[in-house]
């Protein structure tokens, strides 16, 4: 059994202290972002499916162009119950992380720290996060880092603190230093010190055997979570050491001040 299912079997049971057959979705949409910053190479592509549940969002990020049309249609006016048991894996993360957002909000009483973000341009808020993220690995008894989901700022900032690092990303590609991405995390993680993942990881599955190689190694696993920003926090202390939690809107949505959420980690 996966940490999502042992999460969903929770909130079915009313572990989180809502019924999710009584919960249901109003409104459900698609956000979709290209971007080229100034002064990088490349640019790149988001897609991100977001459920709203009263003053909660629930999101899952996906592969660009990879949802269906129909995704949108099928979540409105459903129970969190109903899409919770949807075939679509992108769906049952965003139903969970709206459940989850509703019931246990990125508050201090539920552990969050929160880390504001300054107004400024899209790459300026990037490595503002960049910042939150990479300071929650124990740098100091780091020598290389596998990054799961390429994002250049997380790099920069790892090569500003001299730590080696292991770029990998299902697209493959290059990073913005002509680094070979490579497409197998799990090839790589013998020859890490740390793991800094994208919550994607929990909506494509592999998030399962990075927390397990975590858990038995005693490695940091960092999770940066626009994807399932309040269900990854569960999983604190079972494989995972900390989160970086971001939920809807994201930073790259507006250029005003904003906050994101840390669990965990080097304090």
């Amino acid at each position: 059994m996966t940490y999502l299912d042992e999460l969903t079997d929770r909130a079915l049971a009313g572990g989180y202290g809502l019924d999710p057959a009584r919960q249901r979705i109003v409104v459900a949409f698609t956000t979709s972002q290209a971007v080229h910053h100034d002064g990088r190479a490349g640019g790149y592509r988001n897609e991100v499916l977001s459920l709203r549940l009263g003053e909660a969002v629930g999101s899952c990020a996906v592969e660009p162009g990879s949802l269906p049309g129909s995704a949108a249609d099928d979540c409105v006016g459903a129970t969190v119950a109903e899409l919770l048991a949807h075939p679509l894996p992108a769906v049952r993360v965003a139903a969970l992380d709206a459940l989850l957002l509703l019931a246990r909000p990125h508050t201090p009483a539920n552990g969050a720290r929160p880390y504001p973000l300054a107004a400024g341009s899209s790459l300026a808020k990037s490595r503002a996060r960049a910042r939150a993220v990479v300071s929650l690995l124990p740098l100091g008894r780091v020598r290389s880092v596998l990054v799961v989901g390429v994002v250049n700022s997380l790099l920069e900032q790892l090569r500003e603190h001299g730590t080696g690092y292991l770029p990998c990303d299902l697209k493959g590609g290059s990073t913005e230093w002509g680094e070979p991405v490579r497409t197998d995390a799990v090839a790589l993680l013998d020859h890490c010190d740390a793991i800094l993942a994208s919550g994607m990881t929990l909506g494509n599955g592999s998030l399962d055997r990075l927390a397990g190689h975590a858990r038995a190694t005693g490695k940091p696993l960092v999770l940066f979570a626009q994807t399932g920003s309040a269900v990854l926090p569960q999983l604190i202390g079972a494989g995972v050491s900390a989160v970086c939690a971001e939920p809807y809107p994201f930073f790259w949505l507006d250029g005003g001040p904003g906050v994101v959420h840390r669990y965990g980690g080097e304090r």
